[in-house]
Formats: structure tokens, C-alpha cells, sequence
């Protein structure tokens, strides 16, 4: 039985769990904190080092501990649902543009985690990729990240590994990073959108299946936001009211739209956007939309926020208008400050074409490992993977053919240069693409005219070619990938390398 959800697994990642933190620890070449690398060569693995933080650093601590939790997900008289959580409760960090975050991760699971900060422009060494930028944390272990965010900006973070599981389970957090608005909000209001998969009586269903992971994903029904089903916020009358909404969820696409009052999208992924007048904005799994808007006066008149990406449009939750009117003047939206990131020119980068495709084959995986029991582990760590192969990069699903720990990079961008990547899409389904590490601009499509805006995460339609293009200025190795995470576990994953 998986030890995170009490339902039958559908893969053999979870055989691993059976043979203890202790055992597989020792197995993986754990001594004081340092990993060997498993596979055809069986050299030490090293990992990039983290810059030092300034002596006068302005710093801001926090103690995550990833640990089962228990939320009242479904309405009594249904039992509560045993979830993940980072310590109790939702999590949001809020910064000061210019703080460092010290983030220390305890891990009170029962299988190895680590942190993923998605979409912050962070060191290498600090991306939280287990085997890649990090030895994975073990249970009972601990992982301290420090980091300065570059941006300002509506981040999250969550594991990157059996993350259909650990964030299907609700292992997420929030990163504000403020000091963007030229002109204050009357109210600042988070809104994390996810699809729990539980039933009626809040049981979970599997959190992957075959025909899900082949497909568009597979979908929960319980649909939330803040964990709640359709909520009501009470927030000023009159006020001017900022909404960070953030689909956290693991496939579902969000048509983003607000009835009862003009709105503006004025951040993408977190990234300041000149104010666009909202009809509906597409949200992909991981992606981020910043609004803001003015309230009706009168005190106990609702606007909603409503996902038309369905047959009939569903209402996912209410702005309450609360308290005495505000007197403000007419109602302009404020654009927020530019972000500092790099400007690409696209007159001479270097380009890379990345077609996305169903596998043709599956991944072939290094030699197997023989534990001490003598039980066998497939590659580096078979929590990481996926016993079946749906998708691939350029035709090469990960983890490739190689009989390395990882794969090669599908391409090395020289650091400085401006890289153009064109994603095209050869399936009938949905990808939002994912960037690790880089802020990217989406420039062109092939569907038509598009925003020009900053993003880390860009959907990319069934037959479109998108273009996109960043300074590749983080050097290291980082991750590319589709952020529908069976997509993601079933092959649609890969390294590209600045160097």
C-alpha cells in the first residue's frame, strides 16, 4: 500500500519505501550528507555550490517541514483526508525584494523530497533537483536553501520528484516576492487553484493512470481554491483589489475570467505586465496571472471568479464587497514596476527546435542496482521514474538511452548569449512548457498574433509553434519539461546546459 495515500500503487516506485530511509540511504552512498552516483560508471557525484551569502545580508528565515497533515477537504459527515503539507497549514512566504530567504527543509516523510522554486532566476545549486543540482533529502534528513530572488513577483515551490504524488498530495507553498506596485492595493489576495483526487467521502482516486498519463492528464473533481470549494473573500468596498491566482494543479487547464467587474491582467508568472484588459487569460498547470480590479461600493455585492475553460463556465470562487465604500477617484489600472531581466536579441541567437512528440520507444534505463537485501533498484532512484513511456523531447523520452546517471543535455546555449527556442507540437494534447532557472520571453506563435510577455511556463497548443527566447546567463544544468506532471514523469522531460 503507498505510504502517502493508503490506495494500491499503480507503479514500482513505491517497492523502494519498503526497504527504509536507513538501508536506502546507505545503498545510495550516503555518508555525512554526500551522495555517490549510481549507474555505468559509479564515479562520486558532485553537486554546484551555492554562491555565500553577504555578511550584511537582510535575511528572512523559514523552517519547512514537509510532514502528513489531516484537512476537513470534503464536508463532514466524510472524514478528513490525510494530505502533505509544508508545517501546518498553508504555506506563503512573503519577501522584500533585496532579502535573502533562508529556507530550511526538514523531511518527515517517508520517502526522499526536496524543493523545486519555480520560476525564480535562483543559483544552480539551489533549483532542488534531486541528481542534478542536490543529493535528494532522506527522511529524518535536512536541507537549507539560500537564495536571493532576483524578481519580484508570485512564485511557489513544490518537491521535484514523485511529484504526481507529493504535490497530488498537496506539497506546495507560496513565494511573494514584493515591492512591484508603483500604487498600493487596498488588499493583496492569494488564490491557489487545484483539483483534489478525492471522492465524496474524501478517499483519494489514483493520482495517475495509463489513459490520464497518455492523454490530457488524469483530473480530480474536488476543485478548490485555498483548499476551499467555491469561497467567498470578503475584501474592501470600493477597494482596489490585487488577485495572485495560481493553478497549482497537476493537469488542469484554468480559462481564467471575472464577472461582476472589469479586471486586468498585470503580471504573468509573476513577471510586470503592461495592464491588459481581462476577457479570459489560459492558465496551465504551474502558471500564474495577476489581476487587478475595483470593487462594486455596495457593501454584500459578490464579483466571481469563473474557469471557462469547460462546457458551461464554473464558478471557483467570490469577492465579497465588505465594510464602509473606499472614496477613491476613478478606477485606472496601475501598471507595476519593469522587471530587470536581461532583453534577448533575437538578430543572431543561437536556436533550438524542440518538438514534442509521443514516444516511439520506451526510455531504456541504466543497469539495474542490487541492493544489500538483495533486491534490485532500477537506475539512481525508481522513485524518480516512471515504469511506462509516453513522451519525448526531439523523439528521446528521459531518461534516455544513456547509461548514465542522466541524460545528456539536448543542447548547450553558450552563457551570455540570447537562446531562441521553437516548441512545436505534434500531439493532439495541451503542454505547458516549463523552464528551469531563466525567465523567458513568448514572442511568436504560429496560431496567430500574440502578448509579447515574460513567463517561465508557456502552454503550447496541439499543431502551434511557439517561440520563446532568454539571455542564457545562470550557467549550470536545468530542467525543461511539460509541467502536466504525468506528461512530465512519462518521458516529456530533459537537461539543456548553459556553459
Amino acid at each position: 500500500m503507498s505510504r502517502l495515500s493508503g490506495h494500491q500503487p499503480i507503479n514500482r516506485r513505491r517497492a523502494i519505501l519498503s526497504l527504509g530511509g536507513v538501508v536506502l540511504g546507505a545503498s545510495l552512498g550516503y555518508v555525512g550528507g554526500n551522495a555517490l552516483a549510481l549507474g555505468g560508471k559509479g564515479d562520486k557525484q558532485t553537486y554546484p555550490a551555492a554562491p555565500d551569502m553577504p555578511a550584511d545580508a537582510t535575511v528572512h528565515k523559514e523552517t519547512l517541514t514537509a510532514i502528513g497533515q489531516s484537512r476537513q477537504l470534503v464536508p463532514a459527515p466524510a472524514p478528513a483526508t490525510n494530505i502533505l503539507g509544508y508545517t501546518d497549514g498553508p504555506t506563503i512566504i512573503r519577501l522584500r525584494h533585496g532579502e535573502w530567504l533562508e529556507a530550511t527543509l526538514n523531511n518527515r516523510l517517508q520517502e526522499h523530497t526536496t524543493i523545486h522554486w519555480h520560476g525564480i532566476r535562483l543559483p544552480n545549486a539551489m533549483d532542488g533537483v534531486p541528481y542534478l543540482t542536490q543529493a535528494p533529502v532522506m527522511p529524518g534528513d535536512s536541507f537549507t536553501y539560500r537564495f536571493q530572488p532576483p524578481d519580484t513577483g508570485t512564485f511557489f515551490f513544490h518537491p521535484h520528484c514523485n511529484t504526481v504524488e507529493q504535490l497530488g498530495h498537496g506539497l506546495a507553498g507560496i513565494l511573494i516576492v514584493e515591492g512591484d506596485e508603483e500604487r498600493p492595493h487596498d488588499h493583496d489576495l492569494v488564490c491557489v487553484y487545484r483539483d483534489w483526487r478525492v471522492d465524496k467521502d474524501g478517499k483519494y482516486q489514483p493520482m495517475m493512470t495509463d489513459a490520464g498519463a497518455s492523454k490530457a492528464g488524469t483530473f480530480g473533481d474536488h476543485r478548490t481554491i485555498n483548499d476551499q470549494v467555491q469561497p467567498v473573500f470578503k475584501v474592501p468596498s470600493g477597494g482596489d483589489i490585487r488577485v495572485r491566482f495560481l493553478n497549482v494543479d497537476m493537469s488542469r487547464v484554468v480559462d481564467l475570467g471575472v464577472v461582476g467587474a472589469d479586471a486586468w491582467v498585470i503580471a504573468t508568472d509573476g513577471n510586470p505586465l503592461p495592464p491588459q484588459k481581462l476577457k479570459s487569460w489560459r492558465l496551465g498547470p504551474a502558471m500564474r496571472a495577476d489581476l487587478t480590479l475595483r470593487m462594486p461600493k455596495e457593501a454584500g455585492t459578490r464579483i466571481q471568479l469563473v474557469n471557462y475553460y469547460s462546457a458551461q463556465p464554473i464558478v471557483m470562487a467570490e469577492l465579497e464587497a465588505d465594510g464602509t465604500p473606499l472614496d477613491k477617484p476613478a478606477f485606472e489600472p496601475a501598471a507595476l514596476k519593469p522587471a530587470a531581466i536581461p532583453e534577448p536579441q533575437i538578430d543572431g541567437a543561437e536556436t533550438f527546435t524542440l518538438r514534442l512528440s509521443a514516444s516511439s520507444a520506451p526510455a531504456q534505463l541504466p543497469p539495474d542496482l542490487v541492493l544489500p537485501d538483495g533486491s534490485t533498484l532500477r537506475y539512481a532512484d525508481a522513485l524518480c521514474l516512471s515504469p511506462k513511456t509516453f513522451w519525448a523531447f526531439n523523439g528521446q523520452p528521459w531518461p534516455s538511452a544513456s547509461h548514465e546517471v542522466l541524460p545528456p543535455p539536448l543542447v548547450t546555449f553558450k552563457r551570455g548569449k540570447t537562446a531562441v527556442i521553437e516548441i512545436i507540437n505534434q500531439t493532439p494534447h495541451i503542454h505547458p512548457i516549463h523552464v528551469h532557472g531563466h525567465t523567458f520571453k513568448v514572442f511568436q506563435s504560429s496560431k496567430g498574433d500574440v502578448i509579447p510577455h515574460w513567463a517561465d511556463t508557456t502552454i503550447v497548443a496541439p499543431k502551434e509553434r511557439v517561440k520563446i527566447a532568454f539571455v542564457a546567463d545562470n550557467p549550470g544544468d536545468w530542467m525543461i519539461h511539460c509541467h502536466i506532471i504525468e506528461h512530465q514523469e512519462t518521458g516529456m522531460m530533459g537537461i539543456f546546459r548553459v556553459a
